[in-house]
């Protein structure tokens, strides 16, 4: 038996009205795409205010638009990202229950299918407006990160979303993760005498790499190297790096219980061997890896 971190009693909750019967709450997952949202577009409000930031000393859009795209990026998120979940990680639950696909309220988001959803959201945005959607990318590429990264702690808070059992001294100890749910010694924790399960908070590695990795990179190559002048690059930046991360999280993030079999017990989607496969995250990861460092290439050698 090891030692292992007591997920802290935190309510998914930031707080909870209660009138004429009904109740309103605010969850700490839905503070966090509010914050997100709302702070990328102070961003880029600034970031196009800033027209030696862009190719020719010319912003590609007006202040005032961002207002549009925000409303665009949150559709696309909202709808991307149920559909995302639905068909990528549980297609046969909700074929065999085809009404709980708009119940979002239920949980249940895909960062993948949000992403495919922003994105034709803002190519509808700016083919409206007469904008170049690679401007509006790389726009929007510096400032995801922060949706990525308050979206990880609420997963974190919400004690979902966890890593596989380990044995490492930061492992935590979720609500509701009894022996059982180890298969088998590898993060076996006694407490109280009760034997608990320990797991990777692969929330939290995920915040780090996907997020404020991420922005960090991005907002140094953005405001100290000049990349919004060569139009890409920053898409490909955001795209490479988000894929390496996620794929390097997947290594030990729980599986989707759709592809967990007991031949397949690490929940492969793809399963060459026992024991070597790739995870669906893993698999949607991959394009992302190939088209960033693409973009980064193309987009470098087009500004030599």
């Amino acid at each position: 038996m090891r030692f292992a971190i007591l997920f802290p009693d935190i309510s998914p909750d930031l707080f909870a009205i209660a009138i004429g019967g009904f109740e309103f709450a605010l969850r700490w997952y839905a503070l966090a795409y509010i914050a997100g949202l709302l702070l990328g577009w102070w961003v880029i409000v600034r970031a196009v205010k800033r027209a030696d930031l862009w190719p020719d000393n010319t912003a590609p859009m007006r202040p005032e638009q961002v207002e549009g795209l925000l409303t665009a990026v949150v559709l696309g998120v909202i709808i991307g990202g149920r559909l995302g979940f639905v068909f990528f990680y549980q297609p046969g639950y909700y074929l065999q229950n085809p009404l709980e696909i708009p119940q979002i309220w239920q949980g249940g988001m895909a960062f993948h299918g949000g992403l495919i959803g922003v994105a034709v959201a803002a190519w509808l945005f700016c083919r409206s407006n007469g904008i170049r959607p690679v401007h509006v990318a790389d726009a929007m590429s510096l400032v995801i990160g922060f949706g990525l990264l308050f979206g990880r702690i609420a997963n974190f808070i919400n004690a979902e979303l966890w890593g596989r059992p380990t044995d490492a001294p930061w492992g935590v100890i979720f609500r509701g993760t009894l022996a059982q749910d180890c298969s088998g010694p590898v993060g076996l924790v006694e407490i109280g005498g009760q034997v608990l399960c320990a797991r990777h908070p692969s929330q939290l590695y995920e915040a780090a790499l996907e997020g404020a990795l991420l922005l960090i990179l991005a907002f140094y190559l953005v405001y100290r190297r000049g990349w919004f002048k060569t139009p890409g690059a920053i898409t490909g930046v955001f795209l490479a790096t988000y894929g390496i991360g996620r794929f390097i999280v997947e290594l030990v993030r729980q599986p989707n219980i759709e592809f967990v079999t007991p031949d397949n017990p690490i929940g492969y989607a793809i399963l060459f061997t026992p024991g070597i496969g790739v995870t669906m995250g893993q698999l949607l990861s991959l394009p992302m890896i190939a088209i960033g460092l693409a973009l980064i290439l193309l987009a470098r050698r087009r500004a030599a």
